[in-house]
């Protein structure tokens, strides 16, 4: 199938373009967020190809897409714009949901609730259930994760805690958990426009840096465990990625979480002490850490490989196309 989608979240958009399609993804001048193209800091095939908005309405002049992936409500418009014809109407398309709902829960209705020519797709049952989605048909395909190999070696002992934008997010993310956590065991942030989390960090703050995915997973894996603070999200696929990579994780016991980290692989727990106490415990105990980790990684790999992502896709999208 020849498929377009837009470049939104880039670890997302990774397992997904390692699909058998033929995925095209919009560019446009700026490489602003109307198109940016393949992505810098992740690994892509090379048969991705980057599409301008021209580009876009000869193929669809063709009748050359099986299906469009929409994943913003700005999608719509700009596919129109750029082609003339609308997206679940004239062509294919699926919406793929990433966040959950924000606001007032009575206010949590979904832009797409209203339709019913095109599929939700959330990421999590936790989204699905989260979102009031009408009379759209709803589907999940949860995260699939390209598999890094079991980089864990665990020689630091300190917590990894992956977030963009730390102190802006601060509440949404769990910084000021993190900062708590960090008082007992050191945290090193990795993300984009890390500046200022010190401010909120103010004790043991082991470092904070950008990286890129490849470069990240190795850096990560050197922590001792990973520690998941999110109070408001689908989920965070940095979570699933050390568990991946043979992390053991400590995570808040919110959003899909408490689904996704099976026994054994270090601890969900909704007391900020209770994670701050496995800390130590797996500061003190290499060991412990490694089995833990262990335990995550098979879980990882069974329920959020990526073979299991994209034969959910291709499901999917042979339905959808049909």
């Amino acid at each position: 199938m020849r498929i377009l989608a837009w470049h939104v979240h880039g670890s997302w958009m990774t397992a997904f373009v390692h699909s058998r399609h033929d995925v095209l993804v919009p560019v446009t001048p700026g490489r602003g967020p109307d198109g940016l193209g393949r992505a810098t800091t992740y690994s892509w095939p090379s048969r991705v190809r980057e599409v301008s908005p021209q580009e876009i309405a000869d193929t669809a002049a063709d009748g050359g897409f099986d299906a469009v992936v929409l994943q913003r409500p700005q999608d719509f418009e700009l596919f129109q714009a750029w082609t003339g014809r609308r997206a679940g109407i004239d062509v294919p398309a699926v919406y793929v949901e990433h966040n959950t709902p924000r606001g007032d829960v009575a206010g949590w209705r979904h832009p797409l609730a209203d339709r019913t020519d095109i599929p939700i797709v959330h990421v999590t049952p936790f989204n699905a259930a989260m979102w009031d989605n009408g009379d759209a048909p709803v589907r999940v395909v949860e995260h699939g994760i390209p598999d890094p190999g079991h980089l864990y070696t665990g020689t630091l002992g300190t917590l990894a805690f992956a977030c963009n934008e730390p102190v802006r997010r601060a509440r949404v993310a769990g910084t000021d958990l993190a900062a708590r956590v960090a008082r007992s065991v050191p945290v090193h942030v990795y993300g984009m426009k890390t500046d200022g989390v010190e401010q909120l960090i103010t004790t043991g703050l082991a470092g904070a840096e950008e990286l890129a995915q490849t470069d990240l997973h190795k850096r990560m894996a050197e922590h001792r465990a990973y520690l998941h603070p999110y109070r408001w999200t689908s989920l965070g696929l940095a979570l699933l990625e050390a568990m991946t990579l043979g992390m053991p994780v400590l995570a808040l016991a919110a959003t899909a979480a408490p689904e996704a980290v099976p026994a054994g692989a270090g601890l969900v727990s909704a007391d900020v002490d209770a994670l701050a106490e496995a800390a130590r415990a797996l500061a003190a105990d290499p060991d412990l850490a490694r089995a833990q980790g262990d335990v995550g990684r098979r879980h990882a790999l069974a329920r959020f490989g990526l073979p299991r992502f994209l034969a959910d896709w291709d499901r999917l999208l042979e339905e959808v196309a049909r």
